[in-house]
């Protein structure tokens, strides 16, 4: 590394100080050698103290402009739906696109005054700034009423983990809501709110929403801005839309996506104009006769996506009569295989906790031009504590040993070898993709499963193996970056009890930046069936 300066010839660091690092790191340095670093160490820690304080370049919202009242924690959180309430809007909207139409933030986004808990006990933060995407909404019209419960760190299918308690299926008590967006699904799914966000790494956008029965869109990698909101890995992360239909999902989107100036998982060119008109394509195509809706798309159904091991037969059969109807629509759909879908959770196994424990468990976004959450990270050191770690939910918390582990046994290379081998299944969907314009399958391969008993204190082995293969058809998808929606589609018999009936649905993934084509797709069906009488 070059030197800028050495700066005063007094010594902030001494070679007392740099021994033990140097054992520590095993480094044998001799008494030169020492003394060198000593002024070179000084000059960087001097450099160091003398940085400007950043909140100046924050950008923190004008309160007068984006007031916010009534925040609390509600007595009744609607079974856990509800982590933190509170009334925002903008005094003066720039367009009325959701004019009076109320939203739920994701708690692991930053909203000012307004805590947030990512699902977690494990650190108090209450951010300073505004996400993003939550200055959009408002600048829309709409209003935020309140933070959604999320799963612990958002690393659950399952809706058993969230500080603020349990999340129940709207259609069975009980049973999971999904996960990690969890408080989302049941707000939306209720008629709680109009329109909510999730967040999605592994499907947490679309796990919800096929277990509480509505449309959920994880975008294209890079549509949406990510910024101001809690990472698990910024190659995954995903922030979108989870409404009631796929009209107000298109008018959602529209609003959200575009380039913001910080995130650097978005295109620095070419998110403009007519890429970003999502609503006017939907309408026109549900103007037409529902026989021609669909006319000259051509579907590809994906094999692999309905060999899932331990998948439900009633997901199954449900799943394939839905997409059937397709045709019914004027589109041609035919089976097409990809043998990689396989082998992507594999790799998303892999890939993730190295990188996934830094950001999203300690904080440390180190190699990304984006917006840095420095209050919060200055809040964890360069591993949990004891009392953190326990603060963790089960996914959570094996991740975290995952990262231990892979760090201590394997470095870098882990990480290293899967993200290469995931950039060969991203191309085998875009070939597909090339003959197709969107794939199809199951969302999830079961049904929601029922909750653990409260307090029932199981060790994560128990608690996972609930979920086994639930991202077996999500999570490719947010490694590949491609934007994948989850439509519902009908009802299926509980597993613990068949007399228990909840939502099931289909995963309709298209071309990077062609969302407005799964969006498309999705609402020539929901205009032409009832997915709850089928």
């Amino acid at each position: 590394m070059s030197v800028v300066q050495l700066g005063t010839p007094d010594k902030r660091v001494t070679e007392d100080e740099l021994r033990p690092l140097a054992t520590k790191a095993g480094l044998k340095l001799s008494e030169p050698l020492l003394e060198d670093y000593s002024v070179l160490i000084s000059a960087l820690d001097a450099a160091i103290a003398s940085l400007p304080d950043d909140k100046s370049v924050l950008p923190r919202p004008d309160l007068t402009k984006y007031p916010r009242t009534d925040i609390h924690i509600p007595e009744d959180n609607e079974l856990g739906a509800w982590a933190t309430k509170v009334t925002a809007r903008c005094t003066s909207p720039t367009s009325d696109l959701l004019e009076g139409r109320t939203v739920a933030l994701k708690d692991n986004m930053a909203f000012a005054g307004v805590r947030c808990t990512n699902g977690t006990s494990m650190v108090d933060w209450v951010p300073e700034i505004d996400a993003t995407i939550a200055t959009r909404v408002m600048d829309a019209g709409a209003i935020i009423v309140g933070k959604a419960a999320c799963e612990n760190s958002c690393l659950e299918g399952m809706s058993g983990t969230a500080v603020t308690g349990q999340v129940h299926n709207p259609y069975a008590k009980g049973y999971s809501a999904g996960g990690s967006s969890s408080g989302s699904g049941r707000l939306v799914a209720t008629g709680s709110v109009d329109l909510a966000f999730g967040c999605d790494q592994g499907g947490s956008i679309r796990i919800p929403a096929s277990s509480c029965g509505i449309v959920g869109l994880k975008p294209t990698w890079g549509l949406v801005p990510y910024t101001g909101i809690l990472s698990l890995d910024a190659t995954i992360d995903h922030a979108g839309p989870m409404t009631k239909n796929v009209r107000d999902c298109a008018l959602f989107l529209e609003v959200i996506a575009g380039p913001d100036g910080w995130d650097d998982r978005q295109p620095p060119f070419g998110l403009e104009g007519d890429k970003l008109k999502f609503v006017a394509p939907v309408d026109e195509l549900i103007a037409r006769e529902p026989s021609k809706m669909l006319e000259g798309v051509k579907i590809g159904v994906l094999s692999e996506g309905f060999e899932v091991p331990g998948q439900d037969p009633n997901v199954i059969k449900s799943v394939k009569s839905a997409i059937e109807k397709f045709k019914s629509l004027g589109a041609t759909v035919v089976s097409v295989s990809i043998p990689l879908h396989k082998e992507a959770p594999l790799l998303w196994t892999c890939a993730l906790p190295l990188s996934g424990g830094r950001q999203s468990l300690l904080g440390d976004m180190d190699g990304r031009k984006q917006l840095y959450l420095t209050d919060r990270a200055e809040l964890v050191g360069p591993k949990l504590t004891q009392a953190q770690f326990d603060a963790l939910g089960p996914g959570a918390s094996n991740m975290y040993m995952g990262y231990l582990w892979i760090q201590e046994k394997y470095g870098a290379k882990v990480q290293g070898k899967a993200m290469n081998l995931l950039k060969a299944t991203s191309d085998a969907y875009d070939r597909a993709l090339n003959e197709f314009d969107v794939l199809v399958m199951p969302t999830l391969p079961y049904p929601p499963p029922r909750l653990p008993e409260p307090e029932s204190n199981e060790g994560p082995l128990n608690f996972l193996t609930r979920t086994i293969g639930l991202v077996a058809n999500t999570c490719p998808f947010d490694d590949s970056g491609h934007p994948a929606l989850s439509l519902p589609v009908g009802f299926v018999p509980a597993r613990e009890d068949p007399t228990v009936k909840l939502p099931t649905a289909v995963q309709i993934v298209g071309r990077k930046y062609a969302d407005v084509d799964c969006l498309k797709v999705a609402a020539a069906w929901e205009k032409a069936f009832d997915w709850k009488t089928l």
